[in-house]
């Protein structure tokens, strides 16, 4: 793996133990929210993939549905595990596929009416975490320090 200079060149500035206690508590409070998450969708019945799936639909901006493409990117998956994710939830009736009415090459990926109260449910879950959480999951702030300027 090439090494990027460009972020390498932004990372001479000499890490205090500051940095690096901020840096180790939002990875702490990363990895505690994903083991949170993983445990309490599987509890409700569901994989974490299919959660971030819905979640994807429902947060897609400006829409309430998606292309097989666009949850590729947002899911941060290859096109076929994209395919084969939303087969399984298909299955489960969480979503459903629907032609695009402008253009019949199109196919939208939507929740149903399961999948929304599925999500609703989780969603609420996991927003309750976060509030409990509390700063454990801020963006440690480096704008007051030389290292900070991005």
């Amino acid at each position: 793996m090439q090494p990027d200079t460009m972020h390498d060149e932004q990372a001479a500035e000499p890490l205090t133990k500051a940095d690096f206690e901020a840096l180790a508590r939002f990875r702490f409070g990363i990895r505690r929210y994903l083991r949170f998450s993983e445990q309490t969708v599987r509890g409700h019945g569901l994989t974490p993939q299919q959660y971030q799936l819905l979640l994807a639909l429902k947060g897609f901006p400006g829409r309430e549905w998606a292309t097989l493409t666009e949850l590729a990117d947002r899911l941060q998956l290859r096109h076929h595990s994209v395919v084969e994710l939303v087969n399984r939830a298909q299955a489960q009736d969480l979503v459903n596929r629907a032609s695009d009415p402008t253009d019949a090459r199109v196919v939208r990926v939507e929740l149903t009416r399961h999948g929304e109260r599925a999500l609703a449910r989780l969603s609420a879950l996991h927003r309750d975490e976060l509030r409990r959480m509390g700063t454990a999951l801020a963006v440690p702030d480096w704008s007051g320090t030389a290292g900070g300027a991005a």
